[in-house]
């Protein structure tokens, strides 16, 4: 079938032509913007789950939906960085969140005090004054910049809650990759987020990243899990796997066979960009109008290769030789959360030798712990890369350590 009319969208974030199985959390980011439109509180969310299963896309529906509510959205995808640069980004995403609130010429003395807490907040890192550059006020000292990052993301969070509750209407932080936060980062949004819902402000903050991040969540702050939700999304039931194919093929007069359908949730096991990588795939091998198994069957050996140089590959070519080592050890044990022991055993090591490394996996985002003493891949299907990328396990000799003076 013809490329133009292909309606698989294998890219990152990319919104599927159909976006299902999320009802639950697309419902519960209506009632958060309705409640705190009536003055009411309620839990925010941050959505977990591996890569791959949608959660950029819903952070898209949330966007649209809170557009619709003329509400003002502050996106931010967070990276590993210092605190240098978060600040630098928040505080060029609020001051636009500002100018959205109202135009200048309609400024009040909220918006003014607003505006100069937003400079306060960047004087640390921004001597120049480009971040707030047109907001044409002094820095309010006393307020954002206390030299403590909580106190000063509240003290924004408040003036820009207030000035946004007196044009009645909301904003809301959409922050993806919410892992990558630090634990002084991370402290600081659930401690600003605190005071929107004890003030009951009109600002809210709905985040997305990999499971272990209501971990990190609670041990920043113990209120953390009496302010968040923490649904976690993973693979489509079968129901929605087969929609998220059959109905952009149907917007093309295409029609998937029951038995390739089968197929096709046999290769996926249902994860939605999988879903969108084999569907795009299987339309540059079908003839159509009428997509069969042995179309799937003949679409898999491209659908691999894609997701092996792309999806996969950029995540291993990070890695060190040690570290590959680890995740083909892994992989090795199968798909399930595997014991650290278990690891060393395969790679005849200890788990003391190993743990640095394991440690360093995590921190990168190539695993995660969901439960003590036990790590599993961030990536579904992961262990079946790394059987075929490294079909034979070598693990490198130890580094003998320098020492000691």
């Amino acid at each position: 079938m013809h490329a133009l009319t292909n309606p698989y969208t294998p890219n990152a974030g990319a919104e599927p032509q159909a976006v299902v199985g999320r009802d639950d959390q697309l419902g519960s980011f209506d009632l958060l913007l309705a409640r705190i439109e009536r003055g009411r509180t309620e839990q925010s969310m941050i959505i977990t789950g591996l890569r791959g299963v949608g959660k950029t896309v819903l952070l898209g529906q949330f966007r649209s939906k809170a557009l619709a509510r003329d509400w003002v959205v502050v996106e931010l995808e967070v990276s590993k960085n210092d605190e240098g640069h978060f600040r630098r980004t928040l505080a060029t995403k609020l001051r636009t969140a500002l100018f959205e609130l109202s135009p200048k010429a309609r400024w009040t003395e909220r918006f003014q005090h607003a505006a100069a807490v937003l400079r306060s907040f960047t004087v640390s890192v921004d001597l120049a004054g480009t971040l707030t550059a047109g907001l044409d006020v002094d820095a309010a000292h006393g307020f954002g910049d206390h030299g403590d990052l909580a106190l000063d993301v509240t003290d924004v969070f408040v003036a820009l809650g207030e000035a946004a509750r007196e044009r009645d209407r909301g904003v809301v932080l959409l922050l993806d990759e919410v892992q990558f936060l630090s634990k002084q980062q991370l402290e600081a949004v659930i401690e600003a987020l605190h005071k929107m819902v004890q003030r009951k402000l009109p600002v809210t903050l709905v985040g997305a990243g990999l499971p272990q991040i209501a971990e990190l969540a609670g041990d920043a702050k113990s209120y953390a899990e009496r302010l968040f939700k923490f649904p976690s999304i993973g693979n489509l039931g079968d129901e929605d796997a087969k929609a998220a194919l059959t109905k952009p093929a149907s917007e093309e007069d295409v029609r998937f066979d029951e038995e390739a359908l089968t197929e096709a949730l046999r290769v996926t096991g249902g994860y939605p960009y999988f879903l969108q990588e084999l569907g795009y795939a299987v339309w540059t091998v079908a003839e159509g109008p009428r997509i069969s198994q042995d179309d799937v069957v003949t679409a898999v050996p491209g659908y691999e290769a894609k997701l092996d140089e792309s999806f996969f590959r950029v995540r291993l070519d990070r890695a060190t030789e040690m570290q590959r080592a680890y995740l083909r050890a892994m992989a090795q044990l199968g798909p399930q959360a595997q014991k650290a022991s278990d690891v060393a055993d395969v790679m005849g090591r200890t788990s003391q030798n190993l743990g640095p490394t394991r440690a360093e996996l995590i921190n990168m985002g190539l695993l995660y712990t969901p439960e003590h003493g036990y790590a599993a891949f961030t990536v579904p299907h992961f262990d079946t890369f790394m059987i075929r990328a490294i079909p034979v396990l070598d693990v490198p000799p130890l580094r003998p350590r320098k020492p000691r003076d």
